[in-house]
């Protein structure tokens, strides 16, 4: 793994980049490599130079919905931060390092409704596409017209919204070696002043019952059918029950919380806590939406 041949084909490359700097719980060891890239080009270039020395990769958004160990991770993490947006009528085509909230408000000023529901989670588009995110009703799903991507030969296809095999908290890229780069999103004419206040009303909510002032990977569980994660967490005592600095937040016990120095090994305990606890109380499974990465 020669780092000089990495850099090479992107200088700002970073070593031994403590990854809790990259993920919005504030948490992780360092991978061995970190790059951030801006263009197609440049993705494609990292990968096939990964794959020619035997370095392992992986690409990331915006940190938002994962857990990386301690340990950090080995080899090469990609960041993909292409940026823009750009509007045609009711299409709106954004890259995949884009933030969600960048593209509600953009549609917002173009009088573009269907995106409100989204503004307020902290993750870009490439990430919410790959986990079909959604939001007080909404998924992404919806309103996905096309999404571009590349494979891990560096050749990039389009494929429509429909084929893109979204289901809950789940895609096609979710299944691996599909890099998303950009996509296209086909929104509705509206009134700006009804989308601001939608989007103001949706952030409040989330705002009042969510613990924005700590780090967090948003919620921890998916939904198990018939039942709310966080209700089970509650409803089993567990608010505000804490290992190291990791925590069931008070706000609302779908968020496991960093209060501090948290560490990977404290949220993954608290996290089989919850399970068995759950289990033992109401007899239900639950399954972390969170991805976990990186050296066990």
């Amino acid at each position: 793994m020669s780092l000089e041949r990495f850099r090479a084909i992107a200088p700002d490359i970073k070593e031994n980049e403590l990854m809790s700097r990259h993920t919005s719980f504030k948490i992780g060891g360092p991978a061995d490599m970190y790059a951030s890239v801006t263009d197609e080009a440049q993705l494609k270039e990292l990968i096939l130079e990964a794959k020619r020395t035997g370095t392992p990769y992986l690409i990331i958004g915006n940190g938002s919905n994962m857990l990386v160990s301690d340990k950090g991770i080995r080899g090469l993490v990609i960041q993909i931060a292409i940026n823009y947006v750009e509007i045609n009528g009711m299409i709106v085509r954004a890259g995949a390092g884009t933030l969600m909230s960048r593209i509600a408000a953009e549609a917002a000023r173009a009088e573009l409704t269907g995106f409100e529901t989204f503004s307020g989670i902290p993750g870009t588009l490439g990430g919410g596409i790959f986990m079909n995110a959604g939001a007080y009703g909404g998924e992404l799903k919806n309103v996905i017209r096309s999404v571009r991507y590349m494979d891990e030969n560096g050749d990039v296809f389009d494929i429509r919204g429909q084929d893109c095999e979204f289901g809950y908290r789940t895609s096609v890229f979710s299944k691996g070696a599909r890099y998303i780069i950009s996509a296209e999103i086909e929104l509705e004419k509206g009134n700006e002043s009804d989308i601001r206040a939608a989007m103001a009303d949706y952030n409040k909510r989330r705002s009042d019952k969510q613990p924005l002032a700590f780090p967090s990977a948003g919620s921890v569980f998916k939904r198990p059918e018939g039942y709310f994660a966080g209700a089970l967490i509650e409803a089993a005592g567990l608010k505000g029950y804490r290992i190291g600095g990791a925590e069931v937040s008070e706000l609302h016990a779908g968020f496991i919380v960093n209060r501090g120095g948290a560490t990977a090994s404290d949220v993954l305990a608290l996290v089989e806590y919850i399970k068995k606890t759950v289990m033992d109380k109401s007899g239900v499974m639950l399954e972390p939406e969170i991805r976990l990465i990186g050296e066990k």
